[in-house]
């Protein structure tokens, strides 16, 4: 009878992760070219492009999975430094939360950029042994991320996760929601939708 092996999880710092580029590449790609993410090989390349600077972000981590010597999953997340960041997604969330909540709240805070399983190994736990181990040193407790309003199975897994859903886009929208984690001092502070 064959055994499936668990895979173990291994936490980096910094550049460490660089030595894994390639195998976090495919994962990206796997994980994220379905929908309702639908991305292609160039959204992975630039994954891959920004790794480096990422990693030399103040307080990035990794998480990654093996089984054996292969990458099955990975999540990773550096430390939202003030002022909060203008690119990307960013200005929603601000938009979402306000300014006071958002520089009180997010920046100082550990920032899950990224979280991406394999689709063989998704539905085994694995993400949610992930996402613990990059977030176990988060400041004072304090972890956050984004996520897609378009992606009701991320949304409905960091709920599951103990995440709070800080900020309430229509759900026939396009934005992005605002996840604090399980430990966040400002859970309790979080307005609930009506």
């Amino acid at each position: 009878m064959n055994v499936p092996l668990v895979p173990f999880v291994r936490v980096l710092r910094g550049r460490a992760v660089l030595a894994h580029t390639d195998a976090l590449r495919s994962v990206y790609t796997d994980a994220f070219c379905a929908p309702p993410w639908n991305e292609d090989e160039e959204r992975a390349a630039e994954f891959a492009e920004r790794l480096p600077r990422d990693a030399r972000r103040p307080g990035f981590t990794a998480a990654l999975a093996f089984v054996g010597r292969s990458v099955v999953g990975f999540a990773g997340g550096w430390t939202t430094l003030p002022p909060f960041p203008a690119d990307r997604c960013y200005p929603q969330a601000a938009a979402g939360l306000g300014a006071r909540r958002t520089n009180d709240w997010l920046c100082g805070a550990f920032e899950v950029d990224e979280l991406a399983v394999r689709p063989d190994a998704q539905g085994s736990g694995l993400a949610g042994r992930l996402l613990e181990a990059v977030t176990a040193l988060a400041p004072e407790g304090r972890s956050w991320l984004l996520t897609s309003v378009q992606a009701p199975r991320a949304m409905a897994f960091y709920h599951r996760q103990g995440w709070i859903q800080a900020t309430h886009p229509s759900p026939d929208g396009k934005g992005v929601v605002v996840f604090l984690g399980p430990r966040h001092p400002a859970r309790g502070l979080v307005p609930q939708p009506l």
